[in-house]
């Protein structure tokens, strides 16, 4: 199994502006680690403005710092691997601060639209589905980074929610975006889990077979 097989697929990896900020980011002092720290503190921007000013601006500010958290997400895979500074304890500070990041804004969403409930219980199912990933990885198989709710859709939703919701607050001080974007993400999970799981066992009989 390649290196490559346990890493998330992501498009932007290739653009012109990634390579060249984490070209840069790699001949600095800043150390991968702390770029995927540096993710968690966005993501808590972003889930005080959900949670404490769902209103057009701390929307807005909100989708902002989910972008952020998201370029945190890309460039320290980018320093680390190919920036050639990979560290002995990378793979923790990539999944810990994901996970961290993931709660605090779909935990922050519940409390904006009005369910808390339900923010936490998107924010569950979502550390499940990457519990879900992991687990196939300590079977020996590629980790499946497969939807239909991974990481990139969640944050795209939520994304998405949060512009739609500035426009909405402002014309109508609703919040039904921002509560249909909650919905989606806890069903999206679970979906994802079941998904994953099939793919696992899927696997796992096939290898037995083989």
């Amino acid at each position: 199994m390649s290196q490559d097989d346990n890493r998330r697929p992501i498009a932007a990896r290739n653009t012109g502006w990634a390579q060249r900020l984490s070209a840069a980011l790699a001949q600095s002092s800043i150390t991968p680690n702390q770029i995927s720290v540096l993710s968690i503190f966005f993501a808590a921007i972003g889930a005080a403005m959900l949670a404490w000013a769902p209103i057009a601006g701390g929307l807005v500010i909100a989708a902002v710092c989910i972008q952020l958290r998201l370029v945190c997400n890309l460039l320290d895979g980018m320093v680390a691997m190919e920036g050639g500074r990979k560290t002995a304890t990378g793979a923790l500070y990539n999944e810990f601060p994901d996970r961290v990041a993931d709660s605090l804004l779909i935990v922050g969403l519940g409390y904006g639209c009005g369910l808390s409930w339900l923010g936490w219980l998107g924010a569950l199912l979502a550390a499940l589905t990457a519990y879900v990933r992991l687990a196939g990885g300590s079977l020996g198989l590629a980790q499946d980074f497969r939807g239909p709710m991974a990481k990139q859709h969640r944050m795209a939703v939520l994304t998405a929610a949060c512009i739609l919701g500035a426009v909405e607050g402002a014309l109508h001080g609703t919040r039904w975006a921002l509560l249909v974007a909650a919905i989606v993400i806890a069903a999206g999970a679970l979906l994802t889990c079941i998904t994953r799981s099939v793919a696992i066992a899927r696997q796992l009989n096939d290898r037995d077979v083989a």
